[in-house]
């Protein structure tokens, strides 16, 4: 991976403050129940739909799901998969197909990846304790650098734009509950983070780096295995804020830096959304309760108008951002759902979501996209039976 300057100057100048992002249950302990209760008929079940289409062919569980929206054709965008054999898959959304399968992490599953450089260029990071940094330029696959994690949990990598040509990467650290934060392309350590050992959070499960504005100082909010969201300031390595949000691990995080509000889920049946107030306090705004245990991934859509949550009990929830209102249930998985994330597409009306499952299968929607009004899904036809 490649290197910029040293890190110090990039703390100064910016003074840094990291988050990040997802995690996977892991053991018995946390182990779903393939439970499914009866879904009650105020929230809308679009059940009888469809998605818009379906992606078969990963002949594996799917983890971790990115979308690429630039480049020359921005109504197709390429979409990007890791499953648990340890393969990423490269679809092709306006042909439905792999254009490219790419295998680096020795058969180890894939539960991160994102777009850097453009489309060209992809970081991927995987359970044999590696982040590799992929070549995709005309129609290569090669891994061009690494670095390695010395983690064994499932906590996911975040990435975040800092300047022109220089990212920040937090990923998790040797020591379970410790985070480590480099500088890209330098791979330059900018700081690492370790609670203090009388708080003990237990470890590390998923990250979230933001900052308020392009350019200004950075903030890593991370969740931990005791339940808690943290706010660490990347300066000095301090926390800022440490809340208790759930009373189970905190599988997954996703944060809205415009309204300074939050939202995590867990092993519980809880949906919590919390907020930073001007003195950099993490409070709980709200919660709600699920019928079925087990959030496995959350995501904000870029307009900031819904919410899509991945449920153990097979079903992508939708919610609207702004009340956390119940607005659909898309039942099409036949197992737990891993993953969700939506496209960034130009234009409101084309964009996408996508859902990843341990049925091997990528579920794509499109929903909720006109661009003023109430918001009102165009799947929804029929209410539930």
């Amino acid at each position: 991976m490649p290197r910029p300057p040293p890190a110090g100057s990039l703390v100064k100048s910016l003074c840094v403050s990291v988050t990040s992002g997802l995690g996977e249950h892991l053991g018995s302990r946390w182990k779903y129940l393939d439970v499914i209760l009866k879904i009650p008929a105020q929230i809308p079940n679009i059940s009888e739909n469809h998605p818009q289409f379906v992606l078969r062919g990963t002949s594996a569980e799917v983890h971790t799901l990115h979308f690429y929206c630039g480049g020359q054709e921005p109504d197709y965008p390429i979409l990007f998969s890791g499953s648990s054999n340890g393969l990423i898959h490269v679809w092709n959304l306006k042909t439905r197909r792999v254009d490219t399968i790419l295998d680096g992490h020795g058969g180890k599953s894939v539960h991160w990846v994102e777009a850097i450089y453009g489309r060209d260029r992809l970081l991927s990071q995987g359970r044999n304790q590696k982040i590799c940094l992929w070549d995709l330029a005309e129609g290569r696959n090669t891994v061009t650098d690494s670095v390695l994690t010395e983690n064994v949990g499932f906590c996911k990598c975040s990435l975040l734009k800092v300047a022109q040509g220089r990212w920040l990467m937090a990923m998790p650290g040797k020591d379970l509950d410790e985070v480590q934060v480099l500088e890209l392309p330098s791979k330059t350590s900018v700081c690492t983070l370790k609670p203090e050992a009388d708080a003990k959070p237990g470890m590390a499960m998923c990250l979230k780096l933001w900052q308020p504005d392009f350019g200004s100082c950075p903030f890593l909010l991370a969740g931990y295995e005791d339940g808690s969201v943290i706010l660490w300031n990347l300066s000095g390595g301090k926390i800022l804020s440490r809340l208790a949000c759930h009373q189970e691990p905190v599988m997954s995080l996703d944060f809205d830096s415009e309204k300074t509000k939050g939202v995590s889920g867990s092993s519980e049946e809880v949906l919590t959304v919390w907020s930073l107030d001007e003195q950099q306090n993490l409070k709980v705004q709200k919660t709600h309760k699920l019928i079925n245990a087990g959030i496995a991934d959350v995501a904000i859509r870029q307009d900031k108008k819904i919410l899509a949550t991945a449920g153990w009990d097979h079903r992508i929830r939708i919610f609207g951002w702004k009340k956390l209102k119940p607005l659909a249930i898309l039942d099409y998985h036949t197992a737990t759902v891993h993953c969700v994330s939506f496209s960034d597409h130009s234009r409101p009306s084309e964009r996408l979501l996508a859902a990843g499952s341990r049925d091997h299968r990528i579920s794509i929607w499109s929903i909720y996209n006109q661009t003023s009004g109430a918001l009102h899904c165009p799947l929804e036809t029929r209410k539930p039976a």
